[in-house]
């Protein structure tokens, strides 16, 4: 586990189903859960959040990302959520799903902004808080390339028509870095950005709007 700043938890688990490493976040103020893995044994599993205050709520930035969160349902009794543009693709999934908007605070400091660029229901939360500057957990549509630097997911992830995804994300990205104030960047897919997070998310949205519009 990981704290990227105070209160701000970020780890990573091996997720068989797309065969890759995915990220996971626990906002502990607001005792609030992004998109969650099992921590590994070495980071204590979940008796990790038993001794650091337990979850209450697990919010998906998108409806694919429901991951472990049966697990925490069933130690915790959180309540799980997914903008309701989702909740079609979760009603057999073995745990309640509960609709939000984009606009909504779904807890404390948390609000739901409208991404909705690879699919209806994809979100960014922003997660206000003066002690870090904020940050900003988003679902697919950016992750780290092999240089460091934020990058489009493959075009084969991105529907049949990528170059469209692609303004429709940097056109979402350029409003919320403009709007909200945050300083770290959440990757469901890819490594944080801490430190510039804001600046950095802003020069990639203008570069790539620029490009795909061209």
């Amino acid at each position: 586990m990981d704290e990227l700043a105070p209160g701000l938890w970020h780890w990573t688990a091996f997720r068989d189903t797309i065969r890759r490493t995915v990220h996971s976040a626990y906002v502990e103020p607001a005792r609030t859960l992004i998109d969650p893995m099992l921590p590994g044994e070495d980071d204590g599993g979940l008796d990790w959040f038993a001794e650091h205050g337990p979850p209450e709520r697990i919010v998906l930035v998108n409806r694919h990302h429901l991951r472990h969160s049966a697990r925490y349902v069933e130690r915790f009794g959180c309540t799980v959520h997914c903008h309701e543009a989702g909740l079609w693709d979760l009603h057999d999934k073995g745990v309640r799903v509960q609709p939000f908007r984009f606009g909504d605070e779904l807890a404390p400091g948390i609000v739901a902004h409208r991404v909705a660029a690879i699919c209806p229901e994809e979100a960014a939360l922003h997660l206000a808080d003066a002690r870090h500057g904020g940050a900003l957990a988003v679902a697919d549509g950016v992750i780290r390339g092999a240089d460091g630097e934020l990058a489009f997911v493959p075009d084969f992830l991105l529907g049949e028509d990528p170059e469209g995804v692609k303004r429709g994300l940097a056109d979402a990205y350029l409003r919320l870095a403009e709007t909200l104030e945050f300083d770290a960047l959440l990757m469901a897919h890819g490594d944080p950005w801490v430190g510039g997070a804001r600046a950095a998310l802003r020069a990639f949205a203008q570069r790539h709007a620029g490009a795909t519009a061209a």
